[in-house]
């Protein structure tokens, strides 16, 4: 993205298709849509209901021409019907709509360089024990540092980020990328 952040639509697109996230989402609406009962019923009523199956002469047809006319027949109704239904399972804010916005806002987030860095659990104790060792390590060091400070002629001595802001004339802190 050539040093930018600003990351497109097509961008979180591509990436979830590629990494195989629209293929499951795909799949979790097919399974969810399998076990809807009201689209279900539906399409049973339409099926029992229709022409071509209740047309004198249906039975001498083979199952080929039946299933095209059917299809013919019921597809529009059908397929809007579970249209809607696919819609209501998108854009719900509990289930796999909430899913879905989360998956984007991730991926949105990586592709923009904001993603959180998750650290993984720490044993407390070791942690201590390590730190408790570093300290040890760490003390003969600072005395000799501490001295050595000392005898450093001020104008030299590095500014902290504090004083380098209440410092006159000092440029503008250049914004971070909003996350």
């Amino acid at each position: 993205m050539m040093g930018s952040n600003m990351v497109s639509p097509e961008d979180v697109l591509e990436t979830l298709m590629n990494d195989g996230t629209i293929d499951s989402i795909r799949l979790k609406i097919i399974n969810q849509l399998k076990a809807n009962e009201e689209l279900k019923n539906y399409t049973l009523s339409m099926v029992e209901q229709s022409k071509v199956l209740n047309t004198p002469g249906a039975e001498k047809q083979t199952k080929r021409e039946l299933f095209d006319a059917l299809r013919q027949e019921l597809e529009t109704s059908v397929l809007e019907k579970a249209s809607k239904a696919v819609w209501e399972l998108i854009l719900d804010s509990n289930n796999l709509g909430k899913d879905i916005s989360e998956t984007v806002e991730k991926v949105y987030k990586k592709l923009s360089g904001c993603e959180q860095v998750q650290v993984p659990p720490v044993d407390v104790q070791a942690a201590d024990k390590e730190v408790n060792e570093k300290e040890k390590s760490m003390k003969a060091p600072q005395v000799e540092a501490g001295e050595r400070e000392q005898n450093v002629d001020p104008s030299r001595r590095k500014r902290s980020y504090s004083e380098m802001n209440t410092d006159a004339g000092s440029a503008e802190p250049i914004p971070s990328a909003e996350c």
